[in-house]
């Protein structure tokens, strides 16, 4: 078993970065796939002749829709090199591109950028609040913020069990902080805060909140399979928030 990692760093582990692309990308059998992929996408909307920022980008796999969708330019930041490796890899000979930076590090002039999206990295993050700030500082007048996280209902416990499951035990659920986990046969630390807390942090930076969704299987994506559709309407995996410079 691998060491406890966070952030970035917890996908430089040898085979552990192909093993949680294989998942992300494994069609509807990916969670990421049938739910919040979907949602995320409806909630961008127009994005030609912008500029934007994905912090926590993994392997850009938005990057391609987005440009193809029309945006002015697109910077990818993630603090992992197996990533950032795969990502460049990917939008080779494309406008895009991606540096290694910490989330935590990220500063930027200010007007730098039109939108600023994440998808599932803010939860690596123990104080959001200072990158809001620091987000809102970049985006140009009327910017927007459009991300995801794990639900809390997921960071709030982990109770082990490795099989598929039909409910989630959530427990110590109004107590913020780090949630240690085996994931992807790796141990990870995601931190944990209730739907409140994002909220409170996101309108505390300087953001007035646009959407709030969480992210409700999208049955076209899943091929027909009527038992997985019915599993996954049982527990909420994703939040998204969304949320323009005030």
């Amino acid at each position: 078993m691998t060491g406890t990692k966070r952030g970035g760093s917890f996908y430089d582990v040898p085979q552990l970065v192909e093993r949680y692309l294989g998942h992300r990308h494994s069609g509807a059998s990916s969670p990421n796939h049938v739910m919040e992929e979907p949602a995320f996408l409806e909630e961008l909307g127009e994005v030609t002749g912008l500029r934007v920022l994905d912090l926590g980008c993994g392997d850009a796999a938005i990057a391609q829709v987005l440009l193809d969708a029309g945006c002015r330019s697109y910077l990818g930041l993630d603090g992992s090199a197996a990533m950032v490796e795969a990502a460049n890899a990917a939008l080779c000979g494309t406008a895009g591109r991606v540096e290694m930076v910490d989330i935590e590090d990220f500063s930027a002039p200010p007007s730098s950028f039109d939108l600023v999206v994440s998808r599932l990295a803010f939860h690596y993050v123990e104080d959001i609040e200072p990158v809001l700030v620091a987000l809102r500082g970049c985006l140009s007048p009327g910017g927007r913020i459009v991300f995801t996280v794990v639900h809390p209902v997921l960071t709030s416990h982990d109770s082990g069990g490795r099989e598929k499951r039909t409910s989630w035990v959530v427990d110590d659920y109004f107590l913020q902080g780090p949630r240690e986990r085996e994931w992807m046969g790796g141990t990870v630390t995601w931190f944990h805060r209730t739907i409140e807390d994002y909220v409170v942090a996101l309108t505390r930076s300087g953001f007035s909140l646009s959407s709030l969704r969480e992210c409700a299987p999208c049955e076209d994506r899943f091929a027909g399979d009527a038992d997985e559709l019915a599993r996954r309407r049982r527990v909420p995996l994703f939040l998204l928030l969304s949320g323009m410079r005030a």
